[in-house]
């Protein structure tokens, strides 16, 4: 039974940088491409992502089962990373990695967890 998890990150982005691009990053490496059919197949997810100044902070929200979640962070860094993404449409987006550890679900983020955990 998948269990939900948080994995926090921070990447520098300039500032008109595409917010989105480290998700994709993260839904590669996790998914092995942009569209794939429901549920994910290692770990569903959602990535939020806002700015503080020139940082980008990441929160991943994914549900996996247990055995799984340490090769999940991992899959999450290592795309993360690299530092860069080519979205569908041909644009490539770059950052620079500052950092990733586990976090802790918010009570705002729990009802999400639940859902993507029973998917």
């Amino acid at each position: 039974m998948r269990a939900p998890y948080v994995h926090e990150a921070a990447v520098r982005m300039i500032p008109n940088g595409d917010l989105g691009a480290p998700g994709g990053a993260v839904t590669l490496e996790l998914c092995g491409g942009w569209d794939h059919p429901a549920p994910c197949p290692l770990a569903a997810h959602h990535t939020r992502a806002s700015r503080d100044g020139g940082t980008v902070l990441l929160r991943v929200v994914f549900a996996t089962e247990p055995e799984h979640e340490s090769e999940v962070r991992r899959r999450i860094e290592r795309a993360l990373r690299k530092g860069t993404v080519t979205a569908p449409d041909g644009v490539v987006s770059h950052w620079k990695f500052l950092g990733t550890a586990a976090g802790e679900l918010t009570p705002a983020e729990a009802d999400h967890a639940l859902r993507i955990a029973s998917t």
